[in-house]
């Protein structure tokens, strides 16, 4: 028996969403008179924190505490139309539409203000704490939440915006047809180290390093937890997981998740994170969310570890000890190739 140590690499690029119909989302924001703000989207946060996301991006474009502000996903009926939480678009697209309801509404807030104060609307700005005062001359101020009581029964006013965000259709090359379906595409590399036993052809992954380059880190402790959790998704799905060799027969395949074989505490490793920020121009504040990328490379990167390890190329995922032993006995014996 012989252990032996593999490393692989593999990067990617990831796109955006899509373009289908201009792929749209919408929002929509409004006050309660007790100046809160609630964001409407019929997106759903699948855990990926795009409520946390949206909330984040709705307050900061409405110059109001986060605390203030209420994200309700709750309804896709009676909620605004969003072609849904899939192709990592949801901080893209959603969180474009809701920075154009909140910059509607912020207009509306300041009119009002305005109208309180009776000084021209361009002439406040708010303070993130739940004030809005008249530039130059903080002493003359109004709360936020004094405002939406103002506006709503005094003058008459709704303090709310409406929020849509389209991709651009794609120009068509007249010759070849080709489009250009994205318009934001994210960029990950990730190495991968690990071991293979050449006897029972087990792995076992030892050490992830990646650089992901997400346009801004909006919330940066969360991008970290969905790279990390990613990550393991990516390396259960190389090694673990499967219904195999019985589907679509289940008589000897998992009923539950007490049998479905996936990684556990005790497999997880040290994975050192690189976030690099580069903002992107048509992404809200420059984010573009990890999203799927977060485990598509670690597929391919655990592919390359193993055929570095003993030789073997694997193209059928899980890589399963059967698989490698198997490969080994094809090929005469395990081949190392030699780690750089």
């Amino acid at each position: 028996m012989t252990i032996h140590k593999g490393r692989g690499f593999a990067c990617i690029n990831y796109p955006i969403g899509m373009n289908l119909g201009g792929d749209p989302s919408q929002a929509l924001v409004h006050s309660t008179p007790d100046g809160k703000f609630k964001v409407a989207l019929s997106a759903i946060d699948l855990g990926q924190g795009m409520k946390s996301v949206t909330r984040q991006l709705a307050a900061e474009t409405l110059g109001v505490p986060v605390e203030d502000v209420y994200v309700d996903t709750a309804d896709s009926d009676t909620g605004p139309h969003d072609m849904g939480s899939f192709a990592s678009r949801g901080t893209h697209r959603v969180g474009n539409a809701v920075i154009q309801a909140s910059r509607e509404a912020r207009g509306l807030l300041l009119e009002a203000a305005a109208e309180e104060l009776e000084v021209n609307a361009s002439d406040l700005e708010t303070d993130g704490k739940g004030n809005i005062n008249v530039k130059g001359a903080p002493s003359r101020s109004i709360a936020v939440a004094e405002t939406a009581i103002a506006a709503q029964f005094k003058q008459g006013r709704t303090i709310s915006g409406r929020g849509i965000f389209l991709i651009p259709t794609s120009d068509v090359d007249p010759e070849t047809g080709e489009m250009t379906p994205v318009s934001c595409f994210a960029h990950a590399a990730v190495v991968v180290d690990l071991q293979v036993d050449d006897e029972t052809g087990e792995v076992e992954v030892l050490e992830i390093n990646s650089a992901y380059e997400v346009g801004r880190a909006l919330n940066p402790k969360m991008v970290e937890q969905q790279l990390i959790g990613g990550a393991w998704m990516g390396v259960s799905h190389a090694l673990y997981e499967t219904t195999e060799p019985y589907y679509p027969n289940r008589d000897h395949g998992p009923t539950d998740f007490n049998q479905y074989l996936m990684p556990g505490p005790g497999e997880v490793v040290n994975h050192n994170i690189a976030v690099l920020e580069r903002p992107a121009e048509d992404a809200p504040y420059g984010g573009k969310g990890p999203g799927e990328m977060c485990a598509n490379p670690l597929l391919p990167g655990v592919a390359n570890a193993v055929y570095n390890a003993v030789g073997v190329r694997v193209d059928a995922l899980p890589i399963t000890p059967e698989k490698i032993l198997r490969g080994i006995q094809a090929i005469g014996g395990a081949r190392p190739q030699g780690m750089r």
